[in-house]
């Protein structure tokens, strides 16, 4: 499905986010360019959280500040769902460094970290595209536009 204008900004920087999810996760192949020890896997996670992830949670919530009471009422639940998967990732971003064995956590996070992109990808943006007025969508292009 083609995505519209006003979400492309969105799921560009989703493509980052799944290949961070599959560098996290175990027995991932290498990937040129990116670091391949569990060190060197966390600092780059730490940092793409701060520099990119942290910015994009607040402009995808303030999106879901303005499709909330959309219709369908699938809309209004996804995003209460989103929002909690953000805080959730928040809090393991903020603690991978601090595991004594991060392995295992670092697993996790690139699972949920994956779950959760797709599940914006492939029902929260269909069905805003579907059920959004071309008012609203302008709305989300000025918000996701300016990041």
């Amino acid at each position: 499905m083609k995505r519209h204008e006003a979400l492309a900004p969105l799921s560009r920087d989703h493509h980052e986010a799944l290949i961070l999810s599959q560098l996290l996760k175990k027995n991932t192949p290498v990937y040129k360019g990116l670091p391949e020890t569990v060190k060197g896997k966390i600092n780059y996670a730490t940092i793409f959280f701060e520099k990119e992830l942290k910015d994009h949670f607040k402009t995808e919530e303030e999106v879901f500040a303005l499709v909330k009471n959309s219709h369908p009422e699938e809309i209004a639940i996804l995003v209460t769902e989103l929002t909690s998967e953000h805080r959730s990732l928040e809090k393991m971003f903020d603690e991978i460094g601090t595991k004594e064995n991060p392995i295992e956590m670092m697993d996790r996070l690139g699972e949920l970290l994956n779950n959760h992109v797709r599940k914006e990808e492939r029902v929260l943006f269909p069905l805003l595209q579907e059920y959004c007025s071309e008012e609203m969508l302008e709305k989300i292009s000025q918000l996701t536009t300016n990041t």
